[in-house]
């Protein structure tokens, strides 16, 4: 790791079209116009390479978040999208996922100077994963349908009954700060492929690519109304958007500690709730493995995205017999993941997103030394220079009832422990709050399947990890959330079923 201290932690400038972007006057998203908020509070955008603040947006207000649920609510209520045929609707999702393709490069460098990320892993992963999602998306505005059901009870031809399946109104989309624009597009388009029309709040800390995207919605020509963007605290505008009476279903993707707090609130009024939380997901390495190809797999699983992934592969469970050589391998392929500045080209892992979170992760790198942990690799910053910089972690030596090992870091730390049988090591992936996902590592295919019925998790992978895709449902067992999203079942989370009965 003394590589480390040869690196520039200076941020590389930014390019003519990202200061465009952010010379923006802070405002908001409202019926298809740029309007300033009812009052002059803001929010600094910081840049996390380097700590320093780039620009300000709207800190909305009460009025603000009223303003643009009244929006949403007036869109839904007349029509104006949910009365579109289908293939108009779809149509118009095409174009916008085809508009976000056009400013593929100026989205993954608003990404990387917002959230800190590598701008070639946001041009990688993030950029084309909004655009594929709206595109699938996108197909079942034309699909979705009901069915005609004959009553048990009553002879045939008596009645005619049917079961529709209706847009259920107005959404809150509240989304996270680790995969901005991803986030934000996994949450729109589900939303319009089923007729809603939406209020959208990205994270107070990366609302830079959701700001862009809503010229896009414009130059789209979804009616005014359907899609709305506004910008603001979690506790403000959030709380306010959840608490709202015009609002018929929220969705959202963070923490589990704010998803309890959402669904108390939403339980109010009997909100439509999906929450995505958070996860402390088991890396499952058996002994058959070729050891430096699936260190490489394991350390990606942890480093990816500074470990800021609700999948993250934060707990690695190696057999006892490959234990040493795997921690020697996921420690050389640590190297790949140094940190460095999100602008730089031969990054492959950034900053943490804010001050805040570096002090979170920090801290729980020093509550695990004090509990008894030791540092295998890493557990320091490399920089100084005001940039969240955090150094790919490995903490061996833990115990089950560590907070490093119990609670999601969301951050480049691992923590590595032994096991001796399949019955153990599935005892201990589940011994957790969260059940959000899960990798296993062997060429035994019965193993693999055996593993994968005992593990509480939405998603297991196999001689891979965080492999996401829009046709396949995603979510969690346990605390890490409410309901699926992606697929077929994240279309139907935006709908309500009603059945209709007809005497004839």
């Amino acid at each position: 790791m003394n590589e480390m201290t040869k690196i520039s932690y200076a941020q590389h400038a930014y390019s003519d079209g990202a200061k465009t972007a952010l010379g923006r006057r802070p405002q908001l998203f409202i019926n298809n116009e740029w309007v300033d908020s009812s009052h002059g509070a803001t929010i600094p955008v910081i840049d996390p390479s380097n700590g320093k603040e780039v620009t300000r947006i709207v800190d909305a207000s009460d009025q603000d978040v009223d303003r643009a649920v009244a929006a949403a609510r007036t869109a839904f209520d007349d029509g104006r999208w949910s009365d579109l045929p289908p293939i108009v609707r779809e149509g118009m999702m095409h174009k916008l996922a085809d508009l976000i393709a056009r400013h593929a490069d100026e989205f993954a460098e608003l990404e990387a100077i917002d959230n800190g990320k590598p701008k070639g892993m946001a041009a990688g992963v993030d950029i084309p994963g909004a655009i594929g999602m709206m595109h699938y998306m996108a197909g079942w505005a034309s699909k979705l349908g009901g069915d005609m059901i004959e009553p048990m009870s009553m002879p045939r031809g008596t009645v005619h009954s049917y079961v529709r399946r209706e847009p259920v109104g107005v959404a809150a989309q509240i989304v996270p700060w680790n995969f901005p624009l991803l986030m934000a597009v996994l949450k729109i388009a589900p939303a319009l492929a089923a007729g809603c029309t939406l209020i959208l709040k990205p994270a107070e800390q990366t609302s830079l690519t959701a700001l862009r995207l809503a010229d896009l919605v414009a130059e789209a020509g979804f009616p005014a109304g359907t899609i709305n963007i506004i910008t603001g605290n979690g506790h403000t505008a959030g709380d306010r958007l959840v608490r709202h009476p015009d609002v018929d279903k929220v969705a959202f993707t963070g923490s589990t500690e704010v998803g309890k707090i959402i669904n108390r609130t939403a339980t109010d009024s009997l909100k439509r709730v999906t929450l995505e939380l958070g996860g402390k997901s088991p890396v499952v390495v058996l002994p058959d493995v070729d050891v430096d190809a699936t260190a490489v797999g394991a350390a990606g699983a942890i480093f990816f995205n500074s470990g800021q992934v609700c999948v993250a592969g934060s707990r690695l469970y190696a057999h006892r017999s490959i234990f040493d050589k795997l921690l020697e391998g996921v420690a050389n392929a640590a190297a790949f993941w140094v940190p460095r500045p999100s602008l730089d080209p031969a990054g492959h892992m950034g900053p943490l997103v804010s001050s805040e979170q570096f002090d979170r992760v920090m801290g729980y790198i020093d509550a695990g030394k004090k509990a008894g942990a030791s540092v295998a690799i890493g557990g320091d910053s490399p920089s100084s220079d005001g940039g969240y910089y955090v150094n790919p972690t490995v903490l061996v030596d833990v115990r089950p009832d560590m907070s490093v090992v119990q609670e999601e870091i969301f951050g480049p730390v691992v923590v590595a422990q032994r096991f001796d049988d399949l019955d153990e090591v599935a005892k201990s992936a589940n011994d957790t709050c969260f059940g959000l996902g899960a990798g296993i590592w062997t060429r035994d295919i019965s193993a693999m399947h055996k593993l994968a019925a005992k593990i509480k998790a939405g998603t297991v992978w196999g001689n891979c990890h965080a492999v996401i895709d829009p046709a396949l449902p995603f979510g969690g067992y346990k605390q890490s959330g409410l309901g699926r999203e992606q697929a077929r079942q994240g279309v139907e989370a935006y709908t309500e079923l009603k059945s209709v009965i007809i005497q004839l």
